[in-house]
């Protein structure tokens, strides 16, 4: 379902429109999204950005230019997350606090990615597939693991990858 409040800019591909979940959300020109993507109320993504299927992109993500995102990535926007109250009544959205997320421009994120609420991924960054991101992540760094921790760069000769100084190679 695509959502009357959605703001799709131009040439944006989604496949399998029925097989998505789309609600007051924006989305930039010529971004492609997979089957069985949910992007809630609230969320912003880039232009020209992959969103690939089974994806969940939740309020108080932004996603910025030219981001790939692998199958299957979870962010989140609660650090405590509680189904209720101390008083044993259900909580509802005056209950938590929103939590912001930032994927800079031009970063990648793996396949089956857990972007915890609150972190910042830098631009050209490129996290590995299962990593369990808990923290900032550094422009162009290569994070990977649970939690991802930092193991090289992007950046170098002929874009080959190259490893942090003091890591394991």
């Amino acid at each position: 379902m695509i959502a009357s409040d959605v703001v799709l800019g131009e040439d944006v591909v989604i496949h399998q429109p029925l097989l998505v979940n789309l609600y007051g959300c924006r989305i930039g020109d010529a971004t492609r999204i997979g089957a069985f993507v949910e992007i809630q109320r609230g969320a912003v993504v880039g232009r020209a950005c992959k969103i690939s299927s089974h994806t969940f992109i939740c309020d108080g993500v932004t996603i910025e230019d030219g981001v790939f995102v692998g199958h299957g990535v979870m962010f989140t926007n609660d650090l405590f997350p509680r189904a209720l109250a101390p008083n044993g009544r259900l909580q509802t959205d005056a209950d938590w606090e929103l939590v912001h997320t930032r994927v800079a421009a031009g970063a990648s994120i793996g396949s089956n990615v857990t972007i915890v609420a609150g972190v910042t991924i830098g631009r050209g960054a490129l996290i590995g597939a299962g990593a369990v991101v808990t923290h900032d992540v550094p422009p162009f760094a290569i994070v990977a693991g649970v939690p991802a921790r930092i193991l090289g760069d992007v950046r170098g000769d002929a874009g080959e990858a190259h490893p942090a100084p003091g890591s394991i190679s």
